[in-house]
């Protein structure tokens, strides 16, 4: 176990959006945040996404060594430049997650990666949790609890997460710590860019719809939106977390509507996950702090702040930023890790008690034959 001091740790994150590796550095002791470092972003090439859209859904062993080069080489070349810096955190691509079922798999090396870098990589970090009957997802709201605390909240808020997939932490920073009970509630609200980036590469061969643009023009179709909240996750219970492709069905629902209508209809449908995920608040939060790609959408925050009876404001309104707010939760994770405290709890995963994921790989150490894991 590592000594209780502040670390500067890179974290690095590559989201189910398929778009690029964010890594960015946090000195931190695991507990705190005393500071932020430099931050940077590696897109993919639209061949690696090709490449790594078609590994979707894999597990090891099933024809993924062209998608783990592309993760290695992605990474190795995102991490290289950054110096002084004392642990990395390595999420990998996820290419498929199954809680209740075959596990998880975040493509990735990390005894690749250390020795490529020389600097020891604290990876896998959802699996152990998978093990303990935790849902493995997620597991930013321990950091979001730390930024809680960095803000000096002092009352209960919430961050969601618009990636992909979104996520919501509730997060009452009264509490010492992030596992103490009532702490953390955090869960997978459903769909968020993931289905209105495949819309859009696949009717417009663009990535996404930039500003919201084509949204703005269309109009939602309420029948759609209503057959879409009668998927059954939305009366689960949290915690709950969600594969990427779990709600591919739901671009069928809008496979007949003309191009910005089926677009405004998939950024409603996302927008409602959001609203039936906040009736699991404990409490109503003060502020809702949005983070994540989907926050820079104003037709999709519009929606949540008509909808919301709390501010509804990007996390950059309190000093944070949210292109990287992912990569500094594995950066801040990774020293959690180090240091044997719990990066998950049963408010966050469902887990059965706290529990610390993550292996450690040290630069020293023999590189394997092959990688990528579980």
């Amino acid at each position: 176990m590592l000594n209780a001091k502040p670390m500067r740790a890179l974290g690095a994150m590559s989201g189910t959006s398929l778009d690029g590796v964010d890594a960015a550095v946090v000195e931190t002791d695991g507990e705190r945040i005393y500071g932020f470092g430099d931050s940077l972003y590696r897109p993919y090439s639209a061949q690696e996404q090709t490449v790594l859209s078609a590994a979707l859904g894999r597990w090891p062993g099933e024809d993924v060594d062209e998608a783990l080069r592309v993760v290695q080489t992605a990474h190795i070349e995102a991490l290289a430049g950054f110096h002084g810096v004392d642990l990395v955190g390595f999420h990998g691509q996820t290419l498929a997650h199954e809680p209740q079922g075959r596990g998880t798999h975040q493509m990735g090396d990390g005894d690749a990666l250390a020795q490529a870098l020389g600097v020891p990589v604290v990876w896998d970090f959802r699996s152990a949790d998978i093990r303990f009957g935790g849902e493995g997802a997620p597991l930013a709201p321990f950091y979001h609890f730390a930024c809680a605390q960095w803000i000096g909240a002092e009352a209960p808020l919430a961050f969601l997460n618009l990636g992909g997939v979104g996520n919501l932490t509730w997060v009452d920073p009264r509490k010492a710590t992030p596992d103490e009970a009532g702490a953390l509630l955090a869960f997978d609200t459903g769909p968020a860019n993931a289905p209105i980036n495949d819309v859009m590469l696949e009717r417009r061969g663009e990535p996404f719809d930039r500003d919201g643009a084509l949204a703005r023009k269309g109009t939602v179709a309420q029948g759609a939106l209503e057959l879409f909240l009668d998927e059954p996750y939305f009366l689960k219970m949290p915690p709950k977390s969600l594969d990427r492709d779990a709600f591919k069905d739901m671009i069928g629902l809008v496979g007949e509507l003309d191009h910005a209508d089926a677009v405004a209809t998939l950024t409603g449908m996302s927008a409602a996950a959001v609203l039936r995920g906040m009736e699991h608040c404990p409490e109503p939060p003060a502020r809702l702090l949005v983070t994540g790609g989907g926050r820079k959408n104003p037709v999709l925050m519009e929606m949540l702040r008509v909808a919301l009876e709390c501010p509804v404001e990007p996390v950059e309104a309190v000093g944070l930023d949210g292109d990287m707010l992912e990569a500094q939760a594995f950066a801040h994770l990774a020293v959690r890790v180090a240091r044997g405290l719990p990066t998950s709890c049963p408010g966050t995963t469902g887990v059965r008690a706290g529990v610390s994921g993550g292996t450690i790989s040290r630069p020293d150490q023999e590189t394997p034959a092959s990688g990528g894991r579980a």
